[in-house]
């Protein structure tokens, strides 16, 4: 009679953590490890120990040296251990050939933070995108791996095939290929038909010309509870990396009654793997296409300049490095003292604050509303009270400058749109 949380623990997977450390400083290593162990907890494995090795590079065929190499088996011995991690992207026959050295499964951090993306993934979209990413990266990586894959799937007698194993001589390896690339058409298929749908949401917002906030920042940096806390949506909080993967929009307000969007979008973190921002690219897209970019920093993190590096090249990468940025220093009722004063020293137009305790939020709020673009185009008009769609519109999209109601109608100076004010036209009043 076990519980559930006991056989859970049981069935953790017990790994050694490995890493090349090439360049920075011992406390970039050590940031690099400790981070490392984090994304394997977070995958659900019981850390065993971890090693470090200095080198110029990685070892071509076994990512560590010889020596190494041999260290890790023994402790893998020692240990009872699973599993091997890697931090690094590995090639295949490194993969391979360490596996070979060391006796257990060897993986490495895309694959980690791939199996992290798959366990947190909710929505179809969301789904999708992670096995997009999944194949993309086995499909370069299924040369060679198991000797069963190059073996002969049809032709002459062979290896034991004999009747029935004949066909067009197409080894495992090929099916398998095969396989993946018409899986990941269909993915492909299935993304765009969902792009058209998020396309149409979003043109929607355009037409209208409702601006729009993204928040973006490091894996666990508070984003989502920051948007809970300016709207309150309601999103899962959750205190794991990536447990937000799908893109929440919801609607808000200045305190003058302007509307915008705020987006929460999936975490950023160092080094993450190429095939996830291009599975991921069109949810990325909502930072390329945001008005303004909250960069949600945790001002707690060892290391929150480390963080704020790292998501800027992320978006130079999808192309969001001209959008407007607001940083926003979170978590700051969980930092020390003399790392918030180092933080105003270094980034002195940021905003300090704590979703958790409300800190900071409304600073936070008239910051947005100063930084929104205003509607251009200054209108006066006399609109009859029939047409109060239109003083509804300038309520949700524009800005009104002065109203007051007459016998005739709702006579107003307001900043619009153009669409708007093409038809408040036939309302205009003259100067004067």
């Amino acid at each position: 009679d076990i519980s559930e949380v006991e056989y859970r623990e049981l069935q953790l997977e017990r790994v050694v953590l490995v890493s090349v450390w090439t360049t920075g400083s011992e406390v970039d290593s050590d940031f690099a490890m400790a981070e490392l162990k984090l994304l394997a907890e977070t995958a659900g494995s019981q850390v065993l120990e971890g090693l470090v090795q200095r080198r110029s590079n990685p070892d071509p065929a076994t990512f560590i040296g010889r020596g190494k190499v041999d260290e890790v088996r023994e402790v893998v011995i020692a240990t009872g251990a699973d599993t091997v991690i890697c931090d690094g992207e590995l090639e295949p026959a490194q993969l391979r050939n360490l596996e070979d050295r060391v006796g257990v499964k060897v993986i490495d951090r895309t694959a980690l933070i791939l199996d992290i993306f798959a366990q947190h993934a909710k929505s179809a979209e969301g789904k999708a995108q992670v096995e997009l990413a999944q194949l993309q990266y086995l499909r370069q990586r299924l040369r060679g791996w198991g000797g069963n894959l190059s073996r002969q799937a049809g032709g002459r007698a062979a290896a034991g095939a004999g009747i029935g194993g004949r066909g067009p001589g197409e080894t495992k390896i090929e099916t398998d290929r095969r396989r993946i690339k018409t899986r990941i058409s269909v993915l492909r298929r299935r993304l765009r038909e969902l792009d058209q749908v998020r396309a149409t949401k979003r043109s929607q917002r355009e037409r209208n010309q409702v601006p729009s906030v993204a928040i973006v920042g490091y894996t666990n940096a508070g984003k989502s509870s920051l948007l809970n806390r300016l709207t309150g949506a309601g999103v899962l909080v959750e205190n794991a990396l990536f447990a937000t993967l799908d893109a929440t929009t919801r609607r808000t307000g200045t305190a003058d009654g302007r509307v915008y969007t705020l987006t929460d979008t999936v975490g950023f973190i160092r080094h993450l793997p190429h095939d996830l921002v291009e599975a991921f690219r069109s949810t990325l897209e909502e930072s390329v296409n945001a008005d303004l970019l909250l960069h949600v920093v945790d001002a707690s993190d060892p290391d929150p300049y480390g963080q704020v590096d790292a998501v800027r090249q992320v978006l130079s990468e999808i192309g969001a490095a001209g959008v407007a940025e607001q940083l926003v220093m979170n978590k700051i009722d969980a930092a020390a003292p003399d790392v918030l004063l180092a933080l105003r020293g270094r980034f002195p137009d940021a905003l300090f604050v704590s979703a958790r305790t409300g800190e900071g939020i409304d600073e936070l709020r008239d910051r947005v509303a100063e930084r929104l673009p205003r509607p251009a185009i200054e209108v006066k008009a006399l609109v009859p009270y029939a047409r109060g769609d239109l003083i509804d519109r300038i309520h949700n999209t524009g800005e009104f400058v002065s109203s007051e109601h007459t016998a005739a109608g709702t006579r107003l100076v307001a900043r619009v749109n153009a669409d708007l004010a093409g038809e408040l036209a036939a309302y205009a009043e003259a100067d004067g």
